[in-house]
């Protein structure tokens, strides 16, 4: 129980400080790309006897070059690529996974296993999480100017196509670091839910950071806690706390939520133009 809940909560604070990038570029869609095309590295790793975050890290990069490839070879659309490179390999993983004789549960990288956690796991996803937390903190000013204004990240000296790399090598990274909790179906909620969250209620992109991690960590130990307690899914029950919070921001946000904003709409009455 205490492996699990450390490394629920290190996977989900290291997503929460992706999510932010991903939904302020608009790669919410790679993310989840990424997700579901590490599954044949994971199942050729174990077949191998290599690590499968080695396996998974490398068909992770694999997916990111082929949507680059394709993205920048056809005229086909973003998007399409995608959808084209992450179902492709996803179904390959499916069909490798029904070919392997396994002593194990490879379901498991499908739906998650956090109740699993070995102490060797949690080793794995601390050193994963924490070198992909560095670098993201190290980089975070040119990966900011890189979401927000590419054109005058080029011009100032950056090299996007570098910084875009990297910051899709981290994603496989982190990637690997939360299957262990969520596995691969659920992974893609944890890369956006709270950046998402994070972005309704915070001004600044410090505060979204911060707001956005830790968020992330509070619905990690609501989550296996009633998994453990109610007998449910753990994955699902992080990701519905996680949910939760977007549903909470939403509605209650102080200036972009929904009751926010339909107070601003309403036509002012007699006594507010009076007031006013």
């Amino acid at each position: 129980m205490q492996n699990a809940l450390m490394v629920a909560v290190v996977a989900s604070a290291v997503c929460g400080l992706l999510s932010c990038w991903l939904v302020l570029m608009g790669w919410s869609l790679m993310g989840e790309a990424v997700a579901h095309s590490i599954l044949p590295g994971i199942v050729l790793a174990y077949a191998f006897g290599a690590p499968m975050a080695v396996g998974a890290f490398v068909f992770g990069m694999l997916a990111v070059l082929l949507i680059g490839g394709i993205n920048t070879g056809s005229t086909l659309k973003h998007d399409t690529a995608i959808g084209v490179v992450f179902t492709s390999l996803f179904a390959l993983g499916l069909v490798l996974i029904s070919r392997t004789p396994s002593e194990t549960h490879l379901q498991h990288i499908l739906f998650g296993n956090v109740l699993g956690t070995a102490r060797g796991d949690l080793y794995q996803v601390a050193a994963l999480g924490l070198l992909t937390a560095a670098v993201l903190l190290l980089r975070r000013r040119d990966f900011t100017l890189l979401a927000f204004d590419r054109t005058h990240a080029h011009s100032i000296g950056l090299s996007t196509g570098l910084l875009s790399t990297l910051l899709l090598a981290l994603l496989a990274l982190t990637t690997v670091t939360a299957l262990q909790t969520l596995g691969i179906i659920l992974v893609v909620a944890m890369l956006v839910i709270p950046g998402a969250t994070a972005f309704l209620l915070c001004r600044t992109f410090g505060r979204m950071l911060a707001v956005a991690s830790s968020s992330a960590a509070a619905a990690a130990v609501v989550g296996v806690y009633a998994s453990y307690w109610l007998d449910i899914s753990t994955g699902g029950s992080i990701v519905l706390a996680q949910a939760a919070q977007f549903a909470l921001a939403y509605v209650f946000a102080p200036r972009k939520g929904l009751l926010s904003r339909m107070r601003r709409r309403r036509p002012l009455s007699q006594a507010d133009r009076l007031a006013s």
